[in-house]
């Protein structure tokens, strides 16, 4: 891999870890203003809103000029979500326009692997960057915990520049600087992204022609045979993972008896497995063997029921490395082949932004879900085993269609054998 990759996973990596950490900072924010346990998974709803409400539009707008500088202006996005959660604006508002940054980042930011590297190296780079996105969760929610540390926190509110008054007085005010900073990071680094040379198509301003364009795009990898199994499985994936963060802070709390800080380092444990099964997906599988992963889905599903048994830290550890490490196997090459097909059909852009509508959408639909079951007082245990039982059957059928899918086609194959005799 050339200095250009690398710089671009830089990028990714101080984004997506200040992001990570932001969520941390905005559930503690929520619990000291003693708001309802319900509108902690709210806060990833409101993040991923706009990845469905402007899916038509991100796209179109990541095509039409290089991606360095889409991916900087998100970031400046980004810092102006965080400021305003800094201005005591109400923490759900604050991280919905950091989600506006996001949402313009990630067609960017994958879209540049398609245009920048051969579809040989697809998969290897999105072990890279899917390894290097859970390394920045894993980062982002332990320095997200340790910031609300009481004794890290207060070390940290007790150093002084000499002359300047920051105005920093709060354990809040003080994690949001630390966060943004990693977003100026960020931004610092798009600006060294290479220009990949691809021609830009001009953005057009009629909103209903990019409407109509965008749901050309969906219908076209929805009827891909390869490319609706790839974009099932990472639709899926992403739900379950978004609603999978706030079960075990909940469940770490009830079942361990965890506070934010220490929970969040559970979610870290998770992301770990995740780049284990990432890295070991980038060694193993290529991009014509990827659809041989879908089975490691079901035994995701299955693998979190058992959580419901554990009572211990080391029972917890090893169980959320494993579910991770499926998750991560499985993923990555669906996404690698997802990425594969778009960018065939229609484009990096708008095959990412593709993508993000359908992935988010389930975010938001489980985390509202999720929401909506704490709201009801259902226990973590009662959610948890229907969690594992959707991931597992959801997956179940998806690996049906795709069998379907296959004896499809080779019954076409068959036909025109016998024709062409």
């Amino acid at each position: 891999m050339s200095t250009g990759f690398y710089i671009i996973m830089a990028a990714q990596f101080f984004s997506a870890l200040a992001d990570n950490a932001l969520l941390i900072a905005a559930i503690a924010i929520l619990r000291d203003m003693h708001a309802p346990a319900a509108y902690e998974p709210l806060l990833k709803t409101c993040f991923t809103v706009s990845y469905v409400a402007l899916a038509a539009f991100v796209g179109a707008f990541a095509d039409s000029m290089p991606k360095w500088r889409v991916m900087f202006i998100s970031n400046g996005i980004k810092i102006l979500g965080c400021s305003l959660m800094f201005l005591d604006v109400h923490p759900m508002l604050a991280y919905a326009v950091v989600g506006l940054g996001a949402a313009a980042y990630s067609p960017a930011k994958y879209g540049i692997l398609t245009e920048y590297l051969p579809h040989r190296l697809l998969v290897v780079a999105n072990g890279w960057i899917e390894g290097l996105t859970v390394g920045a969760i894993i980062l982002g929610v332990v320095l997200g915990g340790a910031l609300i540390r009481p004794e890290i926190a207060h070390s940290l509110l007790s150093f002084d520049f000499p002359v300047i008054d920051t105005g920093v007085d709060s354990v809040a005010e003080m994690t949001l600087v630390i966060i943004g900073s990693l977003y100026f990071v960020a931004a610092l680094f798009n600006l060294y992204v290479p220009d990949t040379g691809v021609d830009h198509k001009p953005l057009k301003k009629n909103p209903v022609y990019l409407f109509h364009e965008f749901n050309h795009c969906l219908k076209l990898l929805w009827r891909d045979k390869l490319g609706q199994i790839s974009l099932a499985v990472t639709t899926l994936f992403w739900g379950a993972g978004a609603t999978l963060q706030f079960i075990v802070l909940e469940w770490a709390r009830m079942a361990l008896n965890l506070d934010l800080s220490k929970a969040s380092l559970l979610q870290g444990v998770v992301a770990v497995g995740v780049a284990i099964g990432a890295v070991l997906a980038a060694r193993m599988i290529t991009l014509k063997r990827s659809v041989r992963v879908i089975p490691l889905g079901i035994a995701m599903g299955i693998g979190v029921i058992g959580m419901i048994g554990v009572r211990d830290m080391w029972l917890a550890a090893p169980l959320l490395i494993l579910v991770g490490v499926l998750s991560g196997f499985f993923v990555v090459p669906m996404n690698a082949l997802l990425q594969h097909r778009g960018h065939i059909l229609m484009g990096a852009g708008h095959s990412i932004a593709v993508q993000n509508f359908n992935e988010n959408l389930s975010i938001l639909i489980m985390t509202s879900v999720y929401s909506a079951l704490l709201k009801a007082q259902l226990s973590i245990y009662w959610i948890i085993v229907m969690f594992g039982l959707f991931v597992g059957g959801a997956m179940w059928l998806v690996k049906r269609q795709h069998e379907a899918n296959q004896r499809e086609r080779d019954d076409v194959a068959h036909l025109d054998d016998a024709t062409n005799h």
